[in-house]
């Protein structure tokens, strides 16, 4: 048997790790060349996309529009093997703020919400000087809450204006909010999102673009979105984080207080709508549109096949009593499906140009060469893979990979793109790492600050993503190595494999190939080892007992 595999960078020496910020010199952090602000902590800027799949990047997709990232990627390092720890919003979102998994951190499925005491990455960064703010979508917290369970993301403070005209946060360690929660045309408007369209654009039925109860939309409105661009919220979005910008640009030398500042965008996450005059960008009848591989599902869990179905029983999955997202027929018309391509892509292409205002605003303050900015989504998307739509328990890549792209002028590389294993639960460890300051000890994402820099090929030679969506029916974990992908349900004797380099496109599952059962038992002794490896060690060991 081989020795016990450890992950690389997964570790520091205990004794250098600790849970306060105390602040290292920034360019203690391994790279080639030298910082545009030697000695200065780094300004950072986050920008999130929500649902985007990783191949909607004109970069690696002809068909696809997107020229600002494409730049940002050409002006910094992409991550083509990036990976989310979990496919839905909440429990990536929380990870993306803690450096833990959604099994450590609490928020472990949608409905759920981040316990208000947890560590987070902008609480580490503002006691260490950092100026800190989120513009856009949260969702920390859920929609509904309970006495025992309360949440101010919640109906029906959710649209209490007069509430939100007052608060700003603190919240989860940003000491500035703006926020927003629906998607399109969702009737959870409202918060600052509602408060700029009336009081700062003037738009005092800003309710007719929005879906009852809460606004009048026709339910049979659909791609084309009536809002005008102006009053979309990637539009809000980027001025108002412009303008938080433009705010700290004044305030005096940057040495002084750097900025933490999340652009947190809410599209292409469906209702597919966009406004004109991206509603009519893209061609449905010249896009090429993913389909599904015929008898693929035949040896996989029995719920991906039953989406093939028109009337579906999901029955023995509903635990919770609440909608568990994928499990359902996911067969449409082939002229719908092409039509919610067009519109998705028109909804990528908007945000590009959004993300390009914002980074052009940045260069006019003179701030783009001390900040680095990361962009990157919590997951990604089906759009007719596998015949699948949006998300639910089908851990393919499209699912769990997602788009990740890092620029820090000086110090990341330029033009450079690699295959070295990355997940959302690093980001937090290695901007800490790379802003000067100790990684807490209860993080337990990777910091990969040399392999940024280009000083390491890899951090990690494998990645773990989670889907706990009931408590014991829908319930799995995955784990993938440069070329192997292992995927296991609780309670459950199926599961999935996949070998990613001889089948890329996991249509042929091994799980219950005879000729794999070997390396069906290596892949399931490591999974249990890089379980055990991402444990939280909160204090080193001090003494002998």
């Amino acid at each position: 048997m081989p020795g016990a595999r450890k992950e690389p960078g997964a570790r520091k020496d205990p004794a250098a790790r600790t849970d306060s910020a105390a602040r290292k010199d920034p360019t203690d952090a391994p790279g080639p060349g030298e910082p545009a602000s030697p000695r200065r902590p780094p300004n950072i800027l986050l920008i999130t996309s929500d649902q985007q799949h990783w191949r909607t990047l004109g970069r690696v997709n002809p068909e696809i529009h997107t020229p600002h990232l494409d730049r940002l990627a050409a002006e910094g390092t992409a991550f083509d093997r990036a990976y989310t720890p979990n496919p839905t919003c909440t429990p990536t979102r929380a990870s993306l703020i803690t450096g833990t998994y959604p099994s450590q951190h609490g928020a472990w499925t949608l409905g759920t919400r981040l316990p208000e005491h947890v560590p987070t990455l902008g609480g580490h960064l503002a006691a260490a000087g950092y100026r800190t703010a989120l513009v856009g979508k949260a969702h920390f917290q859920p929609l509904r809450g309970t006495p025992e369970h309360p949440s101010i993301e919640a109906y029906p403070l959710l649209q209490d204006l007069d509430f939100w005209r007052d608060f700003h946060g603190p919240y989860y360690g940003f000491d500035h909010v703006e926020l927003a929660r629906n998607h399109t045309s969702e009737a959870h408007v409202g918060q600052h999102y509602a408060l700029w369209l009336e009081e700062e654009k003037g738009c005092r039925d800003w309710r007719r673009y929005f879906r009852p109860p809460t606004g009048t939309l026709g339910e049979d409105v659909a791609h084309s979105w009536p809002i005008p661009e102006e009053l979309h919220y990637n539009t809000w979005i980027a001025e108002r984080t412009g303008a938080l910008l433009a705010e700290h640009q004044r305030s005096g030398p940057r040495s002084e207080q750097p900025f933490f500042c999340w652009a947190s965008f809410l599209d292409p996450h469906p209702p597919y709508l966009v406004p004109a005059p991206w509603d009519t960008m893209y061609d449905p009848d010249a896009l090429t549109i993913p389909t599904g591989t015929h008898g693929e599902h035949e040896r996989n869990a029995p719920h991906f096949g039953l989406t093939q179905h028109p009337d579906p029983d999901f029955s023995p999955w509903q635990e919770s009593g609440h909608l568990v997202h994928g499990l359902h027929s996911h067969l449409l018309p082939e002229e719908e499906r092409r039509r919610l391509v067009a519109t998705y892509y028109g909804m990528v292409s908007m945000l590009d140009a959004a993300v390009g205002s914002l980074l052009a605003r940045l260069a006019q303050l003179g701030l783009d060469r001390d900040t680095i900015v990361v962009f990157t989504t919590d997951h990604g998307h089906f759009f007719g893979q596998h015949g699948l739509q949006a998300k639910g328990p089908f851990h393919y890549e499209d699912l769990l990979r997602v788009p990740f792209l890092v620029r820090w002028p000086g110090r990341v590389p330029a033009g450079r793109a690699t295959d070295a294993l990355h997940s959302l639960v690093d980001l937090a460890p290695t901007l800490l790492g790379l802003a000067g300051l100790e990684v807490p000890r209860a993080m337990t994402g990777v910091d990969q600050g040399a392999v940024w820099t280009g000083a390491a090929r890899a951090a990690r030679d494998h990645v773990l993503c989670e889907f706990h969506h009931e408590p014991t029916t829908v319930h799995l974990r995955t784990y993938v190595e440069r070329r192997h992908k292992l995927t296991i349900y609780q309670d459950r004797t199926y599961g999935e494999l996949f070998d990613l380099v001889d089948d890329p496109g996991e249509t042929r599952n091994l799980w219950d190939d005879p000729d794999a059962a070997t390396l069906r038992s290596e892949l399931l002794l490591r999974y249990a080892w890089a379980e055990m490896a991402r444990e939280a060690l909160p204090m080193p060991r001090v003494a002998v007992a």
